[in-house]
């Protein structure tokens, strides 16, 4: 059966509410930072690659930063080896530290592989490749958890040389300290590393929450707009609290630091990533700062 004409009619309101991101966005750097449920469902990776396709063809610059913890720790189990974390960090020593490089590139290339199937064209790197993400070895609460990357500094020119020749840039987030040893790095840090030194418009961390919220158990509580003195404010006060708190702290950081707005998405919802950034009411939290407010559109 075909559609009906108000079917037709709300698709086309769609694209009229998306136009001015559309045109707002044109040439501007994103950063998506992938990982969580979204890379474990194959209906919403496939969602969250036409998604990231999608923007590339409407004119924005994507770059991806993929994260692939639970299939190190699957792989990690196939080997007979348990997986340590403190506070939230994998305990690499030089074993877990191969699995994780094996298995991360193992991801980096079937993203390839599926942003090449929709006709875009992307290409696959490690932090390791041009010196991209440098790192000195991170502790968790003083406590050495092994080949854990802090970054310290990051090479843009390989990503600049990707994305000027309509690459999009599919990054493993592995990287090497100053005697070239491998080190795996948090993507959540990677990715707003990366997107603080490209001086991206958009940082988005997809995760398994949908959001910021006032009560964690009440989804009709989230917060859409969110602004660096209230994030602060949710951390003082509780509201944001135990894994919420280095992911938000990484978000007012990449603020603070240029990137224009960061949003935390739910990955597990399907084409969360147009959704947030093409619809006035979104689905996420977007962290702005404090003197920023909206884009002009949205105050319309």
């Amino acid at each position: 059966m075909g559609q009906s004409i108000e079917e037709v009619t709300g698709k086309a309101e769609t694209l009229i509410e998306a136009l001015p991101y559309i045109r707002d966005f044109n040439g501007k750097k994103v950063v998506v930072k992938y990982g969580g449920s979204a890379m474990l469902d194959k209906r919403l990776q496939e969602s969250v690659i036409k998604d990231v396709a999608l923007l590339k063809l409407v004119g924005m610059k994507p770059i991806i930063v993929h994260g692939g913890g639970k299939e190190i720790s699957k792989w990690l189990e196939m080997t007979g080896k348990k997986s340590e974390f403190v506070d939230g960090l994998r305990v690499t020593d030089e074993e877990t530290m191969e699995v994780a490089e094996m298995v991360l590139n193992k991801v980096n290339k079937y993203l390839v592989q599926e942003m090449q199937k929709l006709g875009v064209n992307a290409a696959g790197v490690s932090g390791k490749d041009g010196g991209m993400l440098m790192c000195e070895k991170k502790t968790a609460n003083g406590k050495d958890i092994g080949y854990v990357g802090e970054v310290v500094s990051v090479n843009t020119e390989l990503i600049d040389t990707l994305i000027d020749n309509e690459f999009v840039p599919i990054i493993a987030p592995i990287g090497m300290d100053k005697t070239y040893h491998p080190y795996n790095i948090n993507a959540d840090d990677a990715a707003s590393a990366v997107a603080k030194a490209m001086h991206a418009e958009k940082l988005a961390f997809m995760t398994d929450i949908e959001g910021v919220c006032l009560d964690p158990e009440d989804p009709s509580t989230l917060i859409s707009v969110l602004s660096l003195e209230e994030a602060d404010n949710l951390i003082e006060k509780g509201i944001i609290g135990g894994g919420m708190i280095p992911k938000i702290k990484n978000c007012v950081e990449a603020v603070e630091q240029g990137v224009s707005r960061v949003h935390i998405l739910d990955g597990r919802r399907e084409h969360c990533l147009l959704l947030e950034f093409f619809t006035r009411k979104g689905i996420g939290t977007a962290i702005i700062d404090n003197k920023v407010n909206l884009y002009p559109h949205e105050n319309s």
